[in-house]
């Protein structure tokens, strides 16, 4: 079960650490052909682990995944290495040589930093979709969006959760605050309300259904363990 956040590995050397990262609580994707569409796919609390050597990986996960914390291994502890690996544009350093603790604290530093500044911000932000937090005002692109009371309180709640699915119950719990004589199908009108406005003009699909577990709030096709 994924406790901490999910990391993304690039080349060898992080990749050797996989065992050990996914045993302090990660989860783990290889940042390859195959996995690049899954890995950013907009999951709560990522961060790039990537091996010395793979510098010029660092532009592209910056490209696919914007804010990111990335943090690039390096061979030796010295200034020419930090200035390498500040001018690719990445976060923070981790020395190779040094044991995975020295890495596993870095990245509870970064991922700590990044909730914190989430908490603060006044806009929550998923793919192209936003959402000002004091007005309670919603831009697709730059395309504004006139939601109800009970639509602007379920998507909020999907963005409190985004990259996690949200169950009908909770939904029904948290929106409607368990009213009486409230059907069960209540969640899926609105879910279809929020994805009419949402996707209005061809935009494509933020809210996920997910088979067996509810709803999720994702910039693409969420990548969700088995509970």
């Amino acid at each position: 079960m994924n406790e901490q956040g999910v990391l993304v590995l690039v080349g060898a050397e992080a990749l050797q650490l996989k065992d050990r990262l996914e045993a302090s609580g990660y989860t783990t994707l290889e940042w390859g052909a195959g996995n690049k569409t899954i890995a950013a796919s907009g999951q709560s609390q990522m961060a790039a682990i990537v091996s010395p050597g793979q510098m010029l990986e660092v532009s592209e996960l910056r490209q696919w995944f914007g804010t990111l914390p990335i943090l690039l291994g390096v061979s030796e502890d010295s200034i020419h290495a930090r200035e390498l690996c500040f001018s690719s544009g990445a976060d923070d350093f981790w020395l190779a040589t040094n044991a995975p603790s020295d890495l596993l604290q870095r990245v509870r530093l970064h991922l700590s930093v990044q909730k914190r500044k989430e908490e603060f911000s006044s806009v929550i932000v998923v793919g192209d979709l936003q959402l000002e937090t004091s007005s309670g005002m919603v831009r697709r692109g730059i395309r504004s969006i006139g939601l109800t009371e009970r639509e602007s309180s379920l998507l909020l709640l999907l963005f409190k959760e985004r990259g996690k699915a949200v169950s009908r119950e909770q939904i029904l719990r948290e929106v409607w605050n368990d009213e009486q004589g409230v059907s069960s199908n209540v969640v899926e009108v609105y879910i279809r309300y929020l994805r009419q406005k949402l996707e209005e003009g061809g935009d494509t699909r933020l809210i996920h259904t997910i088979r067996g577990r509810g709803y999720c709030l994702n910039n693409g096709v969420p990548f969700l363990k088995s509970p």
